[in-house]
């Protein structure tokens, strides 16, 4: 008796993951980094609550289904923050809640966050170069956002968009290394596949 059963490799679900990030955290930077004016947030919501947060949960629950514990947390997490900053918006600005009295509230949620990926960071040690790039810029990003806004210093949260556009644009890079390397059956795109602690 023959098995019929055949075993089909998963796609690498990080590269839809990583791209749904990158875009999302790019577009929102330059919004930070005064690029862009404020009042072009009302964009990133809908982007916010389909690819960045709604593609990167679905990247994190296919992370499960191959077994990989620091994909579906990151994924998964990272979905989920950008539903919890668009509807944060949304709610706020349609008067549905009011924040006004908030005070530093929000930027310590950003440095929870920041401790969240200060803690997925480390966990990069054993991962590729690009996904530890990401990370650092990514923790340090959330800090200076987090003091920024519980300061009102408009000069750190400016620096933090800067970083987030690096941290968003190595994030896409990662996707399109991921894509490329699989399109081709061969490394055409570097991603530092050597751990940095082996």
């Amino acid at each position: 008796m023959t098995d019929a059963s055949v075993t089909v490799p998963a796609a690498n679900p990080a590269a839809l993951g990583l791209v749904a990030f990158g875009l999302t955290t790019v577009l929102l930077s330059l919004i930070n980094a005064g690029v862009l004016p404020a009042g072009g947030e009302p964009v990133v919501l809908p982007l916010a609550l389909t690819f960045g947060g709604l593609m990167q949960i679905i990247a994190g629950l296919a992370e499960f289904r191959v077994a990989n514990t620091f994909g579906a947390t990151a994924f998964c997490s990272y979905g989920a923050f950008w539903w919890w900053f668009a509807l944060l918006l949304l709610f706020a600005g349609n008067g549905v809640i009011d924040i006004s009295k908030a005070g530093p509230t929000v930027g310590v949620a950003l440095l929870l966050w920041g401790v969240l990926t200060l803690y997925l960071w480390i966990g990069t040690f054993r991962l590729s170069r690009v996904l530890f790039a990401i990370f650092l810029t990514l923790w340090v990003t959330f800090l200076l956002l987090g003091l920024g806004s519980m300061t009102g210093n408009t000069s750190l949260t400016h620096l933090g968009g800067w970083l987030g556009l690096i941290c968003g644009s190595l994030a896409m890079y990662g996707s399109f290394g991921i894509v490329t390397n699989a399109t081709f059956g061969r490394t055409v795109v570097p991603l530092g596949e050597r751990p940095i602690l082996g």
